[in-house]
């Protein structure tokens, strides 16, 4: 049995990976090209991919007859595969939801602190020299305690960021969610997205990507904000119509960003990286080794667990 994964991962999942099966690691950090797709699916049992291998309906078209019967994906996130279309060619897929959630969290919480506090823009005025020395109304922002934030998505990685912000900074919790959820802190669920954007000092956007929530923030809930109010994604970049997001930073609508993702990564707009009201971050969610490690190691028990012959422990 032979398995592909895709990109570079630390030592101490390759070696899980050797332990389980015959291995062929991908040393380039680009996603998978064209071609690159259609051999996952021609030449290995099982392919271990991630974020921007783009396993579309048009690639499973192509390789009717799969030989790979499992996309054992490395990030909790899968809107990069077509699962339909897998399923539809005898393909399974699995994800390693978990071990990311407290990683993604602490950026999250980063993200709302350097976007209202400023952090970002006084770092580079710093390091180009600007700084004209400390005065009381220099670079005033958003003093965050106390105050309320609203959680698109209130699922492990929406929860573990409100709980953050209510235990840690005393901020009031607000929240939409497709159901309502048994929290062990106080939160109030709101029957709209634009009602969550319009009532919110701090707006985190935690969805799923995917098809359902494409362009989910788009210009009629950032009008919906308050003009000092800040949006947070860590999500996937898509969920936010950048084009709007612009014109609202541009236009100074609402307060500012704190942006983890982007709609075409790794392309970042120059009108995005020209403002100094955004904080701009390189997909950082997961980057810390151990978690990592976690990832990849979920990745290889679900391997371990179809070469087996055994139920995925984490099907999509």
């Amino acid at each position: 049995m032979k398995l592909w994964i895709t990109r570079p991962l630390p030592d101490t999942v390759i070696e899980a990976a050797r332990a389980v099966c015959d291995i062929e690691v991908r040393q380039e950090t680009l996603p998978l090209s064209g071609d690159e797709l259609r051999r996952a699916l021609t030449e290995f049992d099982v392919v271990l991919p991630t974020l921007g291998d783009a396993f579309s309906a048009d690639v499973f078209r192509d390789v009717p007859h799969s030989r790979c019967k499992l996309l054992a994906n490395f990030g909790v996130g899968y809107n990069h595969i077509d699962v339909a279309a897998a399923q539809a060619c005898g393909v399974a897929v699995s994800n390693t939801p978990g071990a990311v959630t407290e990683a993604t969290a602490d950026i999250g919480m980063m993200l709302i602190l350097m976007s209202a506090r400023r952090a970002a823009e006084g770092e580079r005025m710093v390091r180009a020299g600007a700084w004209p020395g400390w005065h009381p109304t220099q670079m005033l922002g958003l003093h965050v305690t106390g105050k309320r934030v609203g959680i698109a998505g209130m699922g492990r990685i929406g929860q573990a960021i409100a709980r953050r912000c209510h235990f840690g900074f005393g901020m009031d919790v607000a929240y939409v969610s497709r159901s309502e959820k048994v929290l062990n802190f106080p939160a109030r669920r709101m029957p709209t997205l634009k009602e969550l954007a319009a009532s919110v000092d701090v707006l985190v956007v935690a969805v799923p990507g995917g098809t359902e929530t494409r362009h989910l923030i788009d210009a009629e809930v950032l009008a919906a904000m308050q003009s000092h109010a800040h949006l947070v994604n860590i999500a996937r970049g898509d969920v936010v119509d950048e084009v709007a997001l612009i014109a609202a930073l541009e236009a100074r609508r609402i307060g500012g960003a704190g942006l983890d993702v982007y709609e075409n990564e790794p392309v970042v707009p120059e009108a995005l990286r020209a403002l100094d009201n955004v904080t701009l971050l390189p997909h950082l969610g997961t980057a810390a080794l151990e978690v990592r490690e976690a990832m990849g190691m979920m990745a290889v028990e679900n391997v371990a667990a179809f070469l087996q012959g055994n139920p995925l422990p984490n099907a999509v």
